[in-house]
């Protein structure tokens, strides 16, 4: 840990005195030794995040790197406010038992075969994912797929693998499905309506193309399911069907959610009818529904806000927008614009096809918000050079989801499913037994993103 400290120390440091030996003021290279201080801090002591991202915020504003009040400008509290409300809500949804009902149709699927299986299980994963945020999804699908594995007695690593693989393809499908959704919507001025038809249609084809990769790759481990649902059949073990009994708790809960969702598909329309800024139905449709809910059960009001709230994780997000937008108010990131223009040229083209690929292969290495947070001020700053930026926008957005895919350590449902493995099975997966298949996932859906991307019309 000492060594990794100093690692650390050493490569902020040092970055700092670089960029202030090319030019750099000294506002400049501060906000740029910080910033990467706790991008380290976070791959190097993935414990210890929260107090890089404190004690970095702390000297920026004591060295008067950034004011208090652009601080809070940068800090996209808007995200953070309408991931605090989404998460509510899933707590209601989880309450309700909405989650233990899909765990149970899961169960009693007629004819189930292990083909039907990944496939349904790939779709649901990629669908959750899209429409309750890729952590939430996870955390339920690897509970049905361990105790789908438990009951037919195979190994569930590869099918818990397969489930993440899913999940991170079909969080790029709309706005709620990841944080870097939310948060690119928010700087972009991009819509719901945007990501539905634009990045759905390009996330459906990747994961179609992803379920076939894992049913070749892993056709051992489907063949065995197969094998031991046979013997189940022929030794008369079955799951007794029970009627499925609505609750007015989670026909409630249910009708909350599907109303919150309706207003977010439609909010650039609602805020052009009603004349509000852009994304005000959005960021607040989740707050107004939430506000609902815990009136409704205000005895458990508190706990949805101390347990169902990944506060953690959101004040590290908050405190790092604000670094990133540190180097935005340093003028770092035009900087940083004018020398890839200087490469590249401003044709959106190269652009592009740089922008998706930094933030797969970036992705990969870091959690994929820490990259798209310090990749979305750079972006912004094409805008002074007449660059077309929806592109560039979708190629952030894909390249960071998907590129999650290679690595144990590329997004944040990864990290949960480990997690998950490790505390329930006491089951480790290795470096090398996720890199295979994730690489390759990860790559051929990159490639097709970016494909579509250049040269379909419809994405310029």
């Amino acid at each position: 840990m000492v060594k990794k400290f100093i690692i650390l120390i050493a490569i902020a440091a040092g970055l700092g005195f670089l960029t202030k030996s090319i030019g750099l003021n000294s506002q400049q290279a501060l906000s740029i030794s910080v910033f990467s201080a706790s991008v380290l801090g976070t791959l190097f002591f993935w414990d210890f995040r929260l107090s890089f991202v404190f004690l970095g915020t702390s000297v920026l504003l004591i060295t008067r790197t950034i004011d208090l009040e652009h601080l809070v400008r940068y800090s996209s509290l808007e995200v953070i406010l309408f991931l605090v409300g989404m998460m509510v809500l899933v707590g209601l949804l989880k309450e309700s038992g909405f989650f233990a009902l899909i765990t149970r149709l899961f169960l009693e699927i007629e004819n189930i075969t292990g083909r039907k299986f990944v496939i349904i299980m790939c779709v649901v994963s990629a669908l959750f994912s899209a429409t309750v945020d890729e952590v939430t999804s996870i955390i339920f699908m690897v509970a049905i797929v361990l105790e789908i594995c438990d009951r037919l007695k195979v190994d569930a690593v590869p099918f818990v693998i397969m489930s993440v693989l899913a999940t991170n393809v079909g969080s790029a499908a709309t706005v709620l499905g990841n944080p870097i959704g939310v948060l690119i919507a928010s700087k972009s001025g991009l819509t719901f309506e945007d990501f539905i038809i634009k990045s759905a249609p390009i996330c459906l084809i990747c994961l179609i193309v992803a379920v076939i990769i894992v049913m070749v790759w892993y056709k051992k481990p489907i063949q065995q399911m197969d094998e031991n649902i046979k013997k189940a059949k022929a030794k008369g073990l079955k799951i007794e069907h029970h009627p499925i009994v609505f609750t007015h708790d989670l026909k409630v809960s249910v009708g909350i959610f599907i109303i919150t969702l309706f207003f977010i598909s439609l909010h650039r329309r609602l805020e052009l009818l009603w004349n509000l800024q852009p994304n005000t139905i959005l960021l607040t449709m989740p707050l107004i529904s939430s506000g609902i809910a815990m009136i409704w059960k205000w005895r458990n009001a508190r706990k949805y806000i101390e347990k169902d709230v990944e506060w953690w994780t959101l004040l590290f997000f908050l405190l790092l927008f604000a670094q990133a937008g540190t180097l935005c108010y340093t003028g770092v990131t035009d900087v940083l614009a004018r020398s890839l223009t200087n490469v590249t040229g401003t044709g959106w083209t190269f652009l592009t096809s740089l922008i998706i690929w930094i933030a797969a292969i970036g992705s990969s290495i870091l959690d994929n918000v820490v990259l798209v947070a310090a990749l979305i001020p750079v972006i912004q700053s094409f805008k002074a050079m007449d660059v077309v930026l929806e592109p560039l926008w979708w190629a952030l957005l894909l390249g960071g989801c998907f590129g999650g895919n290679i690595t144990l350590v590329g997004s944040t449902a990864n990290i949960v499913a480990l997690g998950i493995l490790e505390k329930e099975r006491k089951v480790r997966i290795t470096f090398m037994r996720w890199f295979g298949i994730g690489l390759t996932v990860g790559v051929v859906t990159t490639v097709i993103a970016w494909a579509m991307l250049l040269f379909i019309p419809f994405y310029h």
